[in-house]
């Protein structure tokens, strides 16, 4: 009876994953995930907490099947051809990876495979329509964001699918790593992970999603879906999201859909241009005279600039892993605007430090932001983070929460915009910049490029 790999990646669920129905179609089924130095080796303390616990949960449900998650570490290339050759593998099966690393990597894996007498096999993807899928009527990707989202709900998808029943499963007798638990540093609070946790928190969301067109901008209520990491990790399917939402006729599922939409648009947009990982898509940017990248730059990623909306988010980056949207784009926008530094200094830092760090996502918005990405912000609109404070976390909830010198109300009664005095008093820095000035030094080196 021919035998089969199924290569876990970024889907570490059983349901909904049409690449493990296949491997299981197949016959006898090797349920393996690789521990790769290239991506294990650049991710910080919470990302590789939350992929140890992730992994936990998808090696507890397999045991719930009486068989396990075979964990091995080192390069793909030559652990997966190892691992298919010790169970006797045909095919090797995945959900394909459209990001510029997983390309490379799975053509390498391909050849490899090949040379050994087997095939791999990819099935769906991280996505409900797969990059390269949605084009124009000359058969050009978008490279707006409105045009792409209609042609892609045109486009459609299919809808989700069971996890599989009756299965044989396998099991890799040596050369097997334990699966990890990373020491999780002191007040870390991580989400829990796993596909069930995904499942609960996905519930628990519909039930509010009619709020969530007006609470998603507020830091300071439980106004988004917080399942960012659960797609990150394929611990949930957007089809699976897609497929609910689809029975809801409220303004706030269409505004989620929207944003699911942006995630395609942008990992389209990256699968397109590869390149748009580091560099600016658009290249004239790169022209601009930008200051180099010493204190203040770690004033930015400890939280320490003395502005309440940038220090709760960088801080709430560092103690959850997690960060909300808008504040992401405050203190994007104080990084490139106010500070004068290269949108990837703070890319890298988000993507060391984000449980829901995904590469498109991630860079695109940067980019969105610093003005030279797609469907960019004006340059001009330049981030107040003080009136953005104000406006978005009107009671300080938000600022009181994640900046602890500011926590107390008889003391700082002003969270956004403490006096010198207060800050002395409680101990908080100082503004490290002028924002109405930097504001116009960012306007001006943006004509000098123009």
């Amino acid at each position: 009876m021919p035998t089969s790999v199924m290569w876990f990646r970024r889907d570490l669920r059983l349901g909904d994953n049409p690449a493990l129905l296949e491997a299981v179609a197949d016959g006898p089924v090797l349920p393996l995930f690789v521990l790769d130095p290239a991506l294990w080796g650049p991710a910080g303390p919470s990302r590789r907490a939350y992929l140890g616990a992730s992994l936990r949960a998808l090696d507890g449900r397999l045991r719930q099947r009486r068989t396990r998650l075979s964990v091995v570490r080192g390069d793909p290339v030559r652990r997966v051809v190892l691992a298919a050759r010790a169970v006797g593998a045909e095919r090797v099966h995945v959900a394909a990876d459209f990001g510029p690393y997983g390309v490379r990597r799975d053509q390498e894996v391909e050849k490899a495979l090949a040379e050994a007498g087997m095939e791999l096999v990819r099935t769906g993807s991280p996505y409900a329509v797969a990059p390269g899928r949605v084009t124009n009527g000359s058969g050009e990707p978008y490279k707006v964001y409105t045009p792409f989202s209609k042609a892609w709900s045109d486009h459609g998808w299919r809808g989700p699918v069971d996890p599989p029943g009756d299965a044989s499963w396998l099991e890799l007798e040596k050369d097997t790593t334990d699966l990890p638990d990373p020491r999780v540093p002191k007040r870390l609070e991580l989400p829990e992970a796993g596909e069930a946790a995904a499942g609960r928190r996905w519930e628990e969301f519909l039930d509010r999603v009619d709020a969530y067109d007006d609470d998603r901008d507020k830091p300071g209520v439980n106004g988004t879906s917080h399942l960012s990491v659960h797609l990150k990790w394929g611990e949930i399917h957007p089809r699976t999201m897609l497929a609910a939402l689809s029975r809801k006729r409220g303004k706030g599922a269409a505004t989620y859909r929207r944003e699911l939409a942006w995630r395609e648009f942008y990992a389209d947009v990256l699968f397109q241009q590869p390149r748009t990982a580091r560099h600016c898509l658009r290249p004239e940017f790169a022209r601009m005279r930008y200051d180099p990248p010493e204190d203040q730059l770690e004033a930015w990623r400890t939280g320490r600039t003395g502005f309440p909306m940038v220090d709760a988010g960088l801080r709430q980056l560092r103690a959850t892993g997690w960060m909300h949207n808008r504040v992401r784009m405050v203190a994007a926008s104080f990084l490139v605007k106010d500070l004068h530094l290269e949108w990837q200094h703070g890319a890298r830092h988000f993507m060391r430090w984000l449980v829901d760090g995904d590469l498109a996502s991630n860079q695109h918005n940067w980019q969105w932001t610093a003005g030279c990405g797609t469907d960019a912000a004006p340059y001009f609109r330049v981030f107040n983070p003080t009136s953005q404070g104000q406006k978005f976390d009107p009671d300080g909830s938000y600022v009181r929460r994640w900046v602890d010198e500011l926590s107390d109300p008889d003391r700082v009664p002003d969270p956004h915009d403490p006096d010198p005095e207060t800050r002395d008093l409680v101990g908080y820095p100082q503004p490290i910049v002028d924002h109405k000035h930097e504001r116009q030094e960012a306007l001006d080196r943006w004509q000098a490029i123009r």
